[in-house]
C-alpha cells in the first residue's frame, strides 16, 4: 500500500532551465529559506488504483550542505504502517538534480529539474518510463500545498495532493541557533 505513495514522492524531483544568472540563484535560495523546516499534514492519493488512500506526512526541510535546494528527510504514514521519506535537490550550474529515496537505480525517484518561480518550485521527476513533476507552492507562511503529477497520453495528471503545515516552535529553534 505504501509503495504507490513511494513512487508519487518521487515526484518530489526538480524541473529547470538553461544557464541562470547569480540573481536568480539568489532568488532561488530565498525561496528555499521561506520553507526551511519542520511540515506535516495530510494527504491523498486522488488518481489511480489506490485513489482515495489517505496518509499524514512528518518532513522536515533543510539546507544541503550549504548549496541552493533542500533536503527532506522524514516519514508518511498509512494507518499503522509508516514509510521513510527522504529527497535531496540542489542547484548544479543551470539545473537541479537530487533523488527521491535512493533514486531512479533503487526504489525511489531521479529529479531531473527545477524552476523556483515566486512561491513555488517546480521539479522534474524521472524513473525509467515514468515522468512527471511535483510542484510545491507555499500558500501561507505556513502552509505548504504539494501536487505530484505524473505524464498520461502527453499531459500531468494529479496523481497526490498534500496540505502541509510548519511547525512554528521548530523553526523558530533553528532560526535561533
Amino acid at each position: 500500500m505504501l509503495r504507490p505513495i513511494v513512487a508519487g514522492f518521487s515526484l518530489l524531483s526538480l524541473a529547470c532551465t538553461a544557464a541562470l544568472p547569480a540573481r536568480a540563484a539568489d532568488v532561488d535560495e530565498a525561496f528555499f529559506k521561506t520553507v526551511f523546516g519542520r511540515w506535516t499534514g495530510p494527504g491523498e492519493i486522488v488518481a489511480g488504483k489506490y485513489k482515495g488512500t489517505k496518509f499524514v506526512c512528518d518532513l522536515s526541510g533543510l539546507q544541503p550542505d550549504k548549496a541552493v535546494g533542500m533536503s527532506l528527510d522524514g516519514s508518511c504514514r498509512v494507518g499503522m504502517f509508516s514509510q521513510p521519506m527522504n529527497a535531496t535537490f540542489t542547484k548544479g550550474g543551470s539545473s537541479y538534480k537530487g533523488t527521491f529515496l535512493d533514486g531512479s537505480g533503487g526504489k525511489g525517484l531521479d529529479i531531473v529539474s527545477g524552476d523556483v518561480s515566486g512561491n513555488r518550485v517546480v521539479v522534474g521527476l524521472d524513473r525509467k518510463q515514468l515522468k512527471g513533476a511535483m510542484v510545491a507552492r507555499l500558500e501561507e507562511k505556513n502552509k505548504l500545498m504539494i501536487t505530484i503529477s505524473v505524464q498520461v497520453a502527453g499531459e500531468l495528471v494529479p496523481v497526490i495532493g498534500m496540505t502541509l503545515k510548519r511547525d512554528e516552535t521548530v523553526r523558530k529553534a533553528s532560526l535561533a541557533d
